[in-house]
């Protein structure tokens, strides 16, 4: 394994046309790729998980039949503007109000998103609107444009340890004590999932395509089983790049290895080749496991140190950034990173 020292902006300078790189995922496995991405590039686009159902954005999309904006929130405070005002607008959108009333535990951002979504409907134009009035470097776009709900078919939770119990909804799913074994989409009102169009073109015309890191199974594979965005993610010509996990999360993948994960994904996915798995070397117990798993998806295991001063759970923007250039670059786009 060879380290990587962390490295600020001006240490990734951007060398021919600008990269076109989109990201998939959800929460803060999502904003970790963003900043890494726009180290490398100011042609960042977020395609973002829409099927949260708890804490602010459950409530809203209870009570007002609207997307979840948390996650969306998220990304697009990832990829403010570096100016005051840009960062002014970050700190405001991730700000949630306390007390004991109607507001409280609701961050400013996803009021503000709630409030466009009624006004102005399209959820595509609201994000856009949104990334105007935050000087964003790059693009935010839900995964689709209705409200989606995750089900998974989960064994150990009866005293026949073999028994599957089908549950529903992202946060029983990701807090559940059992072994989630797989998982499905399911819009509201039972139907399919559709993609939002605009995010399948987007996987279409990249030239890097992200997935992960974050919660395997509500925030990252939920991607994979939108029919139109899987195909997308299938057929287009962009280098695919899968960032691992630094630690197994408690209760969705709980006991989960490096290797584990990608064979949940290709599970969920057969048909998707991948280019490149970057992992944190200090998180792979078994390297040469992860080789082999890695290369079952056409991929090459990229291992270094991607993790924050320390901090073996959080990924270094500045370090990841620098894993993915070289990756990229052993994988014919030497000049444009």
């Amino acid at each position: 394994m060879i380290p990587v020292q962390p490295a600020g902006a001006h240490d990734l300078p951007l060398k021919g046309s600008a990269l076109r790189a989109v990201a998939l995922g959800g929460g803060h496995g999502l904003q970790a790729t963003l900043r890494a991405l726009r180290l490398l590039t100011p042609d960042v686009t977020a395609v973002v998980t829409v099927a949260d159902d708890g804490g602010s954005s459950g409530r809203l999309r209870r009570e007002l039949g609207l997307l979840p904006p948390g996650d969306l929130r998220k990304a697009l405070a990832a990829l403010a503007a570096e100016d005051d005002a840009g960062r002014m607008w970050a700190e405001v959108f991730q700000h949630r109000f306390g007390g004991n009333g109607a507001l409280a535990g609701h961050a400013v951002g996803n009021l503000l998103i709630a409030g466009l979504l009624e006004t102005l409907g399209d959820p595509v134009a609201v994000l856009d609107e949104v990334a105007r009035l935050m000087g964003l470097r790059g693009r935010v776009l839900p995964m689709s444009n209705v409200p989606l709900d995750i089900e998974a078919d989960v064994t150990g939770l009866d005293e026949d340890v073999a028994a599957v119990r089908r549950i529903r909804g992202q946060v029983a799913v990701a807090t559940t004590p059992g072994q989630v074994q797989r998982i499905r989409l399911r819009a509201d009102r039972n139907g399919p999932p559709t993609a939002c169009p605009q995010a399948v073109q987007a996987v279409l015309d990249a030239d890097v395509v992200l997935l992960g890191p974050g919660s395997w199974f509500t925030s990252v594979l939920p991607h994979l089983l939108v029919p139109e965005l899987h195909e997308a993610l299938v057929d287009t010509a962009a280098c695919k790049v899968v960032v691992l996990n630094l630690v197994p999360q408690p209760g969705e993948t709980a006991g989960f290895s490096p290797e584990r994960h990608l064979d949940v994904l290709c599970q969920h996915a057969p048909r998707l080749r991948v280019d490149a798995v970057i992992a944190d070397g200090d998180s792979v117990p078994t390297p040469e496991r992860l080789r082999t798993a890695a290369a079952s998806l056409g991929a090459t295991a990229h291992l270094s140190t991607v993790t924050a001063g320390g901090a073996a759970d959080r990924h270094d923007p500045a370090a990841l950034a620098l894993s993915l250039r070289d990756a990229l670059q052993l994988h014919g786009l030497h000049d444009r990173v």
